[in-house]
């Protein structure tokens, strides 16, 4: 028998395998990425909202708590 000859079918159909696993893996699972920046969206739009409402409920409450202390101080 004579030496093996290599066809070049063979080479591309496993290029193209590791070249579409690459990709497949790569980018696949982009899901999980709009996932992240989503919860992170909603963890900061939490936060403006405390910020807010502290800022905005904070002097009420102080004056109450003021009040209170002052009545129960009598």
């Amino acid at each position: 028998m004579g030496p093996t000859i290599h066809t070049l079918g063979g080479g591309l159909s496993t290029s193209y395998q590791f070249i579409a696993g690459y990709l497949r893996a790569r980018f696949g699972d982009s899901e999980r990425g709009a996932s992240l920046v989503e919860y992170a969206l909603l963890v900061a739009l939490i936060a403006v909202v405390c910020i807010a409402a502290v800022t905005l409920l904070g002097k009420n409450a102080s004056s109450k708590f003021n009040k209170v202390g002052a009545s129960i101080g009598q």
